[in-house]
């Protein structure tokens, strides 16, 4: 298809704005799928990963297209999260125009200021979108200008700042150009799909000139192999040309394409030939990698690269080494955990390894990017152990720089007492805060990334589940001194053997149990929270001794209270220095490094300890 005839749309929002959901409306009415098709009854088609349908989050970029009027529109479906930044930077270099969603009642978020700041940047023409304008709390003319104002601090062309604005339910289909005055009126999304063809340019390109193309993204299926997948910026390709493959690095290869593929609808159709501004799928250059370029070979010339931010977290990852390993992973070694993450790297453009002896320091953008990681290796089969997450600093001028986060928090009215308790305790820096409803504050800080880890859990549990938090990568700080403890003492188990609700009586008077009656447990691993400071090694395994006068079975009227479960998320956030998750298909458990109670205080006494 000419370029004249293509849109190429990144839908961009903040986590849970609908983005997704509004996306689903205009495959299914644009007659993408026929009336008898399983997805017109879907939603979320996008997100086909377990974890997105879990998590209700866009975690890979997707790709889809549909027709309008004639025309074909590519769409882009980025993820929200600022965690996987990376997946929007190296995406939206493919579109002309962005749509922005917004929730009626959230307005602007942390997010959102993100994804806008990126489409911006490359100078992508906006379409806003405020969505979800039946909520009971909707701010429809606040919103509105919150986002003027975000316009006015992010755009870098000043015809940006002029940008048409849609009023929407996404969950059933509608829009409109002026807020209805009755949100049952008929609608659809005629308005959205005009304002696509209408405002979004057709792709600047050279259609006449030699091949030029950039490796945006890869793909793979056990039939073809890999897919280079990008944007035609220059020419045209047809099945069987021979291209000349440039490296990040600048050295040229070459290699012969076997097949060629453009999106329709959620498949990805075969074809004979792609011309320059349309998003193809391209096989049989397998050498290629996120950044390369694709050329002709009468003119080999590169297209810069993308410039991804710098990983602010990592984590160490090894084999693991309890006493249960082996017995609950398909692979265990440091062999093939070395090798699941160098695939990794493939696509996972805001990731970096480093190996070191037997273990590997994994790097990305937040607790979220690294968590899915490892919770995908762990469906997969891998057992492994994690350390705690640490910042990844870097040196300027000869000082020593962290990262910093903003962070932004909605809670009621009764918790802001406790909330700025303890983001006293981590430093933190009070930007604003501002009444957002009838009992809502939002409160915005800017504190260390070391200072947000496990923070999340303690707001969760301190404001009974009620606080909203959302961050943003700030820049870098200079490195402060080491920040205060905020966790009490863990309670650690003293032999190896089966948890006994008669012991676990006894635990509860100390603390929070993590495990429960008959769970496996060894020596040096965490079965509970004290209540204390101090961390306390217990006899979970011991049982009652029996007399003339107690039945074997009497343990069974021992009233335990739930214990609790901490998520992969929450454990890592959880630990401390001298304490590792191990993740195994089956459990998630928290041990101590050093097992043995005799180890544990010749390391707290050890030179390197006191220092």
């Amino acid at each position: 298809m000419e370029a004249d005839n293509i849109r190429n749309l990144a839908v961009i929002a903040h986590v849970d704005h609908g983005k997704t959901t509004l996306v689903d409306g205009l495959l299914k009415q644009s007659n993408t799928f026929a009336g008898h098709q399983v997805e017109m009854e879907q939603s979320l088609i996008m997100d086909t990963g377990d974890l997105e349908q879990e998590r209700g989050i866009t975690i890979s970029a997707k790709i889809t297209a549909i027709e309008y009027e004639g025309r074909k529109i590519n769409i882009i479906d980025t993820p929200g999260h600022a965690d996987f930044s990376g997946e929007v930077e190296r995406t939206l270099n493919m579109a002309d125009g962005c749509l922005l969603i917004v929730d009626a009642q959230e307005g602007p978020m942390p997010q959102t200021k993100f994804v806008l700041s990126k489409a911006l940047g490359l100078g992508l023409k906006p379409i806003v979108v405020i969505n979800k304008i039946d909520k009971t709390g909707a701010r429809l003319s606040e919103v509105r200008e919150e986002i003027a104002n975000l316009f006015l601090d992010l755009a870098v062309r000043d015809d940006q700042l002029e940008f048409p604005v849609y009023y929407a339910l996404g969950t059933e289909g509608k829009a409109y150009p002026d807020m209805p005055e009755n949100l049952d009126a008929a609608g659809d999304l005629t308005p959205v799909f005009r304002a696509i063809i209408d405002q979004v340019p057709a792709p600047a390109v050279d259609p006449s000139g030699p091949l030029q193309m950039l490796v945006t993204s890869l793909d793979w299926d056990n039939h073809r192999g890999k897919y280079a997948v990008g944007r035609l910026t220059r020419g045209r390709i047809t099945a069987g040309d021979e291209v000349t493959l440039i490296s990040t690095e600048g050295n040229p290869g070459s290699a012969s394409v076997d097949g060629l593929f453009t999106a329709k609808g959620l498949q990805r159709q075969a074809t004979s030939a792609i011309e320059a501004g349309d998003i193809a799928w391209i096989t049989g250059v397998k050498d290629a990698r996120i950044g390369d370029t694709l050329a002709d070979p009468s003119a080999p010339e590169s297209i810069p690269g993308m410039e991804i931010e710098s990983p602010t977290l990592r984590v160490s990852i090894g084999p693991n080494t309890s006493p249960f390993a082996g017995q609950e992973g398909r692979f265990t070694t440091s062999r093939q955990i070395g090798a699941r993450l160098e695939k990794e790297l493939e696509t996972n453009v805001g990731l970096t390894v480093e190996a070191q002896g037997t273990t590997f320091l994994v790097s990305g953008r937040g607790e979220m990017h690294l968590s899915v990681l490892i919770e995908t290796m762990r469906r997969e089969g891998y057992e492994m152990e994690i350390g705690r997450p640490q910042v990844v600093t870097k040196v300027e001028n000869g000082q020593v720089m962290e990262p910093r986060e903003e962070l932004t928090i909605e809670v009621a009215e009764d918790y802001v007492g406790e909330v700025t308790s303890q983001l006293g305790k981590r430093r933190a820096e009070l930007i604003s805060m501002e009444q957002k409803g009838p009992d809502t504050h939002q409160i915005i800080y800017q504190l260390p990334t070391r200072a947000m880890l496990g923070l999340r859990s303690q707001l969760l549990m301190s404001t009974k589940g009620t606080a909203v938090m959302n961050s943003l990568f700030a820049g870098y700080t200079p490195l402060t001194g080491e920040l205060e403890k905020t966790r009490n003492g863990v309670l650690i188990a003293h032999e190896t053997g089966e948890a006994t609700a008669y012991s676990l009586q006894s635990l509860e008077e100390r603390g929070t149990a993590f495990v429960g009656h008959g769970s496996r447990v060894y020596q040096g691993m965490i079965v509970g929270l004290n209540r204390r400071g101090d961390d306390v090694a217990i006899n979970v395994c011991k049982g009652k001794k029996l007399t003339n006068v107690r039945a074997a079975g009497s343990d069974t009227a021992i009233k335990l209270a739930p214990f609790t479960q901490l998520s992969l998320e929450e454990s890592l956030n959880f630990i401390e220095d001298d304490e590792l998750v191990e993740v195994t298909p089956e459990n998630i458990r928290l041990r101590k490094i050093h097992l043995s109670q005799t180890e544990r205080k010749k390391q707290a006494n050890s030179p390197a300890a006191a220092r």
